[in-house]
């Protein structure tokens, strides 16, 4: 060694101590010293131990510790001896140190995985990879694999040598290696990197030597690279263990087999909370530990850190619950000041380093942004369409983690495809789990990981954050509803969202996924709760923005409608002019939100019977539309088809048509022919065919928009669900009850896999199924299917609803059927009750419901008692709905039958006569309502005498029905019936005689 430096001295000074060091060791020099290391025997002329700490001071001081010497200043001379390596250890011989087994320790899934010795196609198994998230235990299943294996040491089936290596760097590898090596096969101290490669080398049996068994754990494996060229070969002899929270292609290799271990079961957590509890003297209700175990997501690690805090701070698992639910709380803030098991960071900094690492790997930068944003969402699973919609890659770029990216990539925009790699990245650090095989719940992020993201921004940084998840979701949602379990996730999403960011998505305003949640449940038929998060967010923006706000107003307008939908249709009518009050009052008659409230209270007018009110109304909102929005925005186009309604319903079938002909042009032009408002437009023109008289072509018509529906919106969009039962209804109307029934038997399989059994749909689907199935013939199915859904509806529904009330009139119709018309009657009465009550005595079904009572008590022997009765239901219908009304004709027709058969036929033809002129002139020669009048008109005739007249009457229906309706439609059966028997009467030969 030279004999001093640059720095010369004087040369008396220059003389030192002769030293003696051995090689290896650690030391650290410090203050201009220098440090030499290794293993030192005895300065000389002293006999201090060979691994006692030196001291040593000249010019600068130094300090040197397990078996190294630190010199500082000039050394005259330094002898340096190589020590002769040590004797290998004895078998059996363990290097490291195997953790303490976990208190409570757990016996699951992966211990007997763990335990296989060949896999499912015989191969035997020589290395495993327990994988999973940090916190869920896989050192500790890892342990007690060890000691299990350790305790059998000595035997046929233990190991010979078993090495623990806490594996987190390469450098820590080769350490862990370097000393099993010295230990065991006389590896040379100073070169650990030999060193470790000789222990390698000696695992493999060599010929003629006794074969060693051996085990080796590789604990908390940080980045697969660090075990390019480290792994143990694979030998029939030894076995290799190693855990890790990576799951890369790489670890999977060679024949490795890979052991996902995930979270406890909740059994498993509430027996580890117990019997951690009660080791303590502590006992807790299990009801409370399985709910403290679901708010901690089942997590090991964080169910011991529970358990802790618990014994420390001496709370019980309700404080402790109020302590994780308070938002102002931060994991850390939970966690006790020494950990149990010895577990070597609490929950909060589990995952700091995954996060570190995550935002290192391709394309980088990326991975913390998006875990802030998967962090505000459905911890059970994100859609992949959210996290990479326009609005969530914007957010990402904005807030790339710029110190960690890879300055050769620009910090610009984000395409999908580094989008998915993300999702990859984290995925392979176990921080989220990306399934790319369910779409609608693609991502999915342990609770408490969320947490943890959350925790770590700032309050701007937080509210951002959620601000941007929640503009995701609204750009992820589609217009239309096409796929109803995207629909659940983006609500589910949303709910919490809101949950954890509640203010910062009513500041500055009401952000409007809110919104989209409460329509999304009304348009799936999920009234109740629409009903229930409209209730829920009136009071929150209450809070935050105050009962005058435009958007609280807003809120408050949905909660209105969907009391209207749920069936209190005269309620929605007074709560929305109570609303409209104030909207004009606080924004202006021409506020968007007033003209809004506008268009809800005309189509709730329609709903609770009076159409004509509603015609009137929707006709001043169309003007004012006009007006503000001009003739082609959407809000305008609606009012005019609600018109076109409200006519056809006020008894103006002409009227309607000629609107939606002129409203379907402009949507067209507008929209296109695919758009769901230019469908509805064409369904509503098919419906108008049907009702003025043409059942045949309106099924035609209705085939062809159902069809495009299908192709445009989808099997589960609402509108074609609704189009599909108008299909069958003109079907059933054009005399094929039994094509009705195939329809809607169709359609209740499609609502029934779709949307459940005790959905609304599901429930009307049941409901028309089983009348077009009494009008084949089975009446007795019928009823009793009938009898089923209405149970159904009572429970899910409610007495009260409208669907309900239809279930019980169509059953009193489905027993009329069948003959029973007292029962029939019977059941319309009490039915009439809950109409009277709920709907009122002017709504047009309790009209209907009134008109059936008397018609089947005056077929069933009490004419001159419904003559009274329909007397009165005609005055009423004239003074509610006018004289040219569908319904009004209807009382006509069997007041005019109720006379003939109380005895007075020559009144009751007049009064056909009379009404036969109207239908003609308000709904033409063909419609069938015209038909049964002639028919009706021809029997009284000849029960009046006139036995010519009515068989030459019935004789040129027959001929017109024929024409018009077909031979196989109903009513031309029963005309022939008819007709046949007043030939008989009469003497008079039939055609085909």
């Amino acid at each position: 060694m030279a004999r001093g430096d640059k720095r010369r001295q004087d040369p008396e000074d220059a003389v030192g101590p002769e030293i003696t060091v051995t090689a290896t060791g650690n030391a650290a020099a410090a203050s201009g010293g220098t440090a030499v290391t290794g293993y030192r025997g005895p300065a000389r002329g002293t006999d201090r131990a060979p691994d006692a700490p030196v001291h040593l001071s000249d010019t600068g001081d130094t300090t040197a510790t397990n078996g190294g010497i630190a010199i500082s200043g000039y050394v005259g001379a330094l002898n340096m001896v190589q020590r002769a390596p040590q004797e290998p250890a004895p078998w059996p011989h363990q290097v490291g140190v195997i953790p303490l087994r976990a208190r409570s320790f757990q016996h699951r899934t992966a211990v007997e995985q763990l335990r296989t010795k060949v896999d499912g196609g015989g191969t035997a198994v020589l290395a495993q990879v327990l994988t999973g998230m940090g916190g869920v235990g896989k050192t500790q299943l890892a342990a007690d694999y060890a000691h299990t294996a350790w305790e059998k040491r000595g035997e046929a089936v233990g190991p010979d040598v078993l090495v623990w290596n806490t594996a987190s760097t390469r450098e820590a590898i080769v350490t862990g290696y370097a000393q099993a090596g010295v230990e065991l096969c006389r590896a040379d101290p100073g070169d650990p990197e030999k060193a470790a490669c000789s222990f390698l080398a000696w695992l493999t049996p060599k010929t003629g030597a006794k074969p060693c068994r051996w085990l080796i754990v590789l604990d908390d494996v940080t980045d697969p690279a660090d075990l390019r060229g480290l792994w143990p070969p694979a030998s029939e002899h030894g076995r290799t263990l190693v855990t890790t929270r990576r799951r890369d292609a790489a670890l999977a290799g060679d024949g490795r087999h890979l052991i996902h271990v995930g979270l406890f079961t909740e059994a498993q957590a509430v027996t580890y909370l117990a019997r951690s509890l009660s080791a303590c003297g502590r006992h807790e209700p299990a009801e409370q530990l399985a709910a403290l175990a679901r708010d901690l997501g089942y997590l090991p690690l964080a169910l011991a850190q529970a358990f802790a805090y618990l014994i420390d701070t001496d709370l019980d698992c309700v404080a402790y619950r109020e302590l994780l639910a308070d938002r102002a709380t931060k994991l850390a803030d939970a966690a006790p000041d020494v950990l149990p098991d010895d577990h070597a960071a609490p929950v909060a900094a589990a995952w700091s380093l995954s996060f570190d690492r995550a935002d290192m790997l391709r394309p980088a930068g990326f991975a913390r942004p998006m875990l802030q944003l998967a962090s505000m969402l459905d911890p059970n699973g994100i859609p992949n369409s959210v996290l990479t919609s326009e609005s969530a890659v914007a957010y990402l770029a904005q807030h790339r983690t710029v110190g960690q990216a890879d300055s050769a990539e620009p910090l610009g925009r984000l395409s999908p495809r580094e989008a998915m790699l993300t999702f990859r990245a984290l995925h392979r650090l176990s921080l989220i789990e990306h399934t790319p095989q369910m779409p609608h719940q693609a991502v999915r992020v342990h609770q408490l990981i969320q947490r943890a993201v959350r925790d770590d921004l700032a309050r701007d940084e937080y509210n951002q954050a959620a601000r941007a998840a929640a503009d995701a979701l609204a750009s992820a949602w589609p217009d239309v509803t096409r796929d109803t379990q995207l629909e659940q996730s983006l609500r589910a999403n949303s709910t919490a969202l809101s949950q954890c960011a509640e203010e910062a998505l009513c500041h500055p305003e009401a952000h409007h996924v809110l919104f989209r949640v409460g329509r999304s449940l009304g348009d799936t038929g999920q009234i109740s709760a629409a009903r229930d998060h409209f209730e829920q967010l009136v009071g929150t923006l209450s809070r935050h923005l105050g009962p005058d706000h435009p958007d609280t107003l807003a809120a408050r307008g949905n909660l209105v409608q969907r009391q209207g939908q749920a069936g209190d249709a005269a309620g929605a009518v007074d709560a929305f002019r109570q609303l409209l009050d104030q909207a004009v009052q606080i924004l202006g008659p021409d506020h968007p939100h007033t003209l809004t409230t506008r268009s809800h209270l005309a189509f709730y007018q329609g709903q609770a019977g009076d159409a004509a009110g509603a015609a009137a109304s929707a006709e001043a909102l169309l003007q004012d539309q006009l007006r503000v929005h001009g003739p082609d925005h959407s809000n305008t186009l609606i009012t005019r088809g609600n018109l076109a309604r409200w006519k056809s319903e006020a008894g103006d079938p002409v009227g309607a048509t000629e609107a939606l002909e002129y409203l379907l042009k402009d949507q067209l032009r507008i929209f296109g022919p695919d758009h769901p408002d230019t469908l509805v437009t064409r369904s509503a023109l098919a419906g108008c065919r049907g009702q003025a008289g043409d059942p045949a072509g309106a099924a035609d018509d209705m085939a062809r928009v159902v069809q495009c529906m299908l192709q445009a919106l989808g099997p589960d969009n609402p509108e074609f669900l609704s189009a599909s039962h108008d299909l069958a209804h003109w079907r059933g109307e054009a005399g094929d009850p039994a094509g009705a029934a195939e329809v809607v038997e169709r359609l209740l399989e499609q609502t029934l896999r779709v949307l459940g059994p005790d959905h609304p749909t599901t429930l009307v689907s049941r409901g028309v199924l089983a009348k077009w199935k009494g009008l084949t013939g089975d009446l007795a199915g019928a009823a009793n299917d009938m009898e089923r859904l209405l149970e159904d509806m009572l429970r899910v529904l409610g007495k009260q609803h409208p669907h309900t009330l239809s279930c019980r009139g169509n059953l009193a119709f489905i027993r009329s059927l069948a003959g029973d018309l007292p029962g029939a009657a019977d059941a319309a009465e009490e039915l009439l009750e809950g109409e009277l009550e709920i709907l009122g005595p002017d709504h047009p079904s309790t009209f209907t419901v009134r008109n059936n009572i008397a018609r089947w008590r005056g077929q069933s022997g009490s004419p001159v008692r419904a003559v009274g009765v329909l007397e009165q239901l005609l005055a009423d219908r004239l003074r509610v709905l006018g004289p040219d009304h569908p319904d009004t004709f209807t009382t006509r027709h069997d007041l005019a039958l109720m006379r003939g058969l109380a005895g007075n036929p020559v009144s009751a033809a007049d009064a056909f006569e009379e009404l036969l002129a109207d239908r003609l002139r308000v709904l033409g020669p063909h419609h069938p309502d015209t038909f049964t009048t002639r028919h009706d008109l021809a029997v009284m005739r000849g029960l009046a005498g006139d036995l010519v007249g009515a068989v030459d009457a019935l004789g040129q229906l027959m001929k017109d029905e024929l024409r018009i309706l077909g031979p196989d439609h109903p009513d031309t059966h029963a005309t022939q019936g008819s007709l046949d028997q007043w030939r008989a009467v009469t003497g008079t030969p039939s055609s085909g005689q």
